[in-house]
């Protein structure tokens, strides 16, 4: 008799990255795997202490088994500096978890059957795998597009669009496209090319390069996305398993991945009091900073535009970790409910709130898709990474939203955001556009749906 399926799924270390595939882990419990989720110790803390201070919270732990391994980083040393994160992982968690993995059969749940590993930890997972003969898949928490690039990455040398040492665009202000149908990509703003300031570009790109080599063996490429969100992509590129998009945030009472918690609920009863679709939803994700004078605009800007709006203001969102709010604004947003600022949301619950008219997003691919799903429209306002294309797929491809466009000494004035806010709440063909991806994105994950049925193909051949 085959053992019962056990998988173990693996993030990369980062809080965009832990929440799908803390999703993806209880989609498969609920099809009856047993599953262990290995964080780095650095996030299995912050999720575990998160959860804890949840009623029941012990109880919830138990439904994924939650382990932890080093990510070779030492206990103050900055965690958003991805490129050394990325390379001390390399070394430190791969025998921990390949351990891990050949003494699990001693453990309560059954010997490990499988692995489902971040696309982005590259060779190693996946190295494992077929060291301790299981079977291994990768999941892309992003865009298919983003990952694309990443497939490309040959083609692009050869054709002299990136240098062929650390991926640097040769030309800075040329743009590219994989396909004819596919969105058109700012060279400049390769994801590998947008992570910070950070040394080790070179080591990073190398990583990369040899993470494709190791992915095209793997047995799927599953991506967080949807085949009616980029058609033209899984049509160029059919390696990459469209599941999403996934939950992120919807299965109340269980462990989320969220690093910032505890969300403040208080958030939701201010929603209620607020008429229909007339609130501005303002939140950057985990990683976005603001200098102080970009911080104040933002503040400024949202009071101009005479909406209300809640506003999420992480602890560290300000460099220097200082909140320098204008003058008397705090005052001013709350006479009257005008608005609320909370350090963290919960983020799905409040997109879907009826209240909610649009969202100031940095254009992460999480909120990117939960915004997608509730059909709110967007003011596009990316910092790194793959946002920059995610901004191009919702500004150019969907048209469900607007770009925040920098002046002349790259800040986001206030008068901007202000009339920005004033376009989208107007915009009716907007809106329904928007409404339309919903419908688009919540048929996909139904029963006879085109992720649906990718899901459930992938689980049955890990079970085979």
């Amino acid at each position: 008799m085959a053992p019962a399926p056990h998988a173990l799924v693996i993030p990369y270390p980062a809080q965009g990255h832990v929440i799908p595939l803390l999703e993806l882990a209880h989609a498969l419990v609920d099809r009856g795997f047993t599953v262990t989720f290995a964080n780095s110790e650095f996030n299995h803390d912050r999720v575990v202490a998160a959860m804890s201070k949840k009623d029941g919270g012990a109880e919830l732990l138990d439904r994924v088994r939650l382990v932890a391994v080093p990510d070779g980083m030492a206990p103050g040393e900055d965690r958003n500096n991805l490129v050394r994160l990325t390379v001390l992982m390399t070394e430190h968690m791969a025998p921990r978890v390949e351990e891990l993995i050949r003494r699990s059969g001693d453990a309560e749940g059954g010997p490990i059957t499988c692995m489902v590993a971040d696309y982005n930890l590259g060779t190693w997972a996946l190295d494992v795998a077929r060291r301790t003969g299981i079977k291994s898949v990768a999941i892309w928490p992003a865009s298919a597009a983003v990952l694309a690039t990443l497939l490309s990455i040959q083609k692009l040398i050869e054709d002299n669009i990136i240098d062929a040492e650390d991926g640097s665009a040769l030309r800075q202000e040329g743009t590219l496209q994989l396909s004819p149908d596919m969105p058109a990509m700012n060279t400049a703003h390769l994801a590998w090319n947008c992570i910070g300031n950070h040394d080790g570009q070179e080591a990073l790109f190398r990583y990369l390069v040899d993470g494709v080599r190791a992915v095209e063996k793997c047995d799927f490429v599953l991506c967080n996305s949807f085949h009616g969100a980029e058609q033209a992509t899984f049509a160029r590129f059919p390696k990459i398993v469209p599941v999403g998009p996934l939950l992120t945030g919807e299965r109340r009472g269980k462990a989320v991945g969220h690093f910032w918690m505890p969300e403040d609920h208080a958030c939701m009863s201010w929603l209620e009091a607020q008429p229909a679709r007339s609130v501005v939803y303002v939140a950057f994700g985990s990683f976005t900073m603001f200098d102080r004078r970009q911080f104040q605009e933002l503040a400024l800007g949202l009071e101009l535009s005479g909406r209300p709006f809640l506003w999420v203001v992480r602890p560290d969102i300000v460099r220097g970790d200082v909140h320098d709010y204008p003058d008397g604004f705090l005052d001013r947003i709350s006479a009257g409910g005008r608005g609320m600022v909370v350090a963290w949301s919960p983020q799905q619950r409040v997109l879907a709130h009826p209240s909610v008219a649009c969202f100031v997003s940095h254009c992460g691919w999480n909120s990117t898709m939960e915004g997608v799903r509730n059909g709110v429209p967007f003011l596009a306002w990316p910092y790194f990474a793959d946002q920059f294309v995610n901004q191009v797929y919702i500004c150019d491809v969907w048209k469900v939203g607007l770009r925040a466009v920098a002046d002349e000494a790259g800040v986001i004035t206030k008068e901007h955001i202000a009339g920005r806010v004033e376009e989208l709440m107007a915009d009716a063909d907007m809106r329904e556009r928007a409404e339309g991806m919903k419908k688009v994105a919540h048929g996909s994950v139904k029963e006879g749906g085109s992720s649906h049925d990718n899901f459930d193909m992938f689980v049955e051949a890990l079970k085979a």
